[in-house]
């Protein structure tokens, strides 16, 4: 279903001749492709939407990283084409929660998996994932997680 809206969109770009949203479609397609080679080669079916919704993720968080650099050494020409590519990616995630929402979707976790200390984050941030996969950051959510547990 994703891959269709992507290659949909590649082709909308194409017709608009958007150069900048064409080629980061079309990494992002290559991305996908290189997972899907990755995935058969360990004898893996092809990746499911939820599984590209973590390649996404993990492109968008390259992107960020560059951004930082890019503005630490002065390219500022270079931060704003990743911060369009940025855009383009961040489109086909679905909605990011809240801070607040992901403090209560932690809590109401907790509960259910009955976690009672720091021995427990692994079931916790697993079952954060399966549910919520693509509409968190992770990176935040484990320190989230941390505090909950230990507090």
């Amino acid at each position: 279903m994703m891959r269709d809206d992507i290659n949909n969109a590649i082709k909308e770009a194409m017709k608009a001749k958007d150069e900048r949203k064409l080629s980061t479609l079309r990494m992002v397609n290559s991305t996908i492709k290189n997972a899907d080679i990755d995935a058969r080669g360990n004898g893996k079916p092809p990746l499911s939407d939820a599984d590209l919704l973590g390649v996404l993720q993990k492109m968008i968080k390259q992107r960020q990283e560059a951004v930082e650099l890019y503005d630490k050494g002065g390219r500022a020409e270079l931060a704003a084409q990743e911060r369009e590519e940025i855009a383009v990616i961040s489109a086909y995630l679905p909605k990011q929660m809240s801070d607040d929402e992901v403090k209560k979707a932690i809590a109401d976790i907790v509960t259910e998996t009955g976690a009672a200390g720091m021995k427990d984050m692994g079931k916790v941030i697993a079952a954060l994932k399966t549910k919520y996969a693509g509409q968190m950051d992770f990176g935040k959510a484990s320190g989230l997680v941390k505090a909950a547990l230990t507090g």
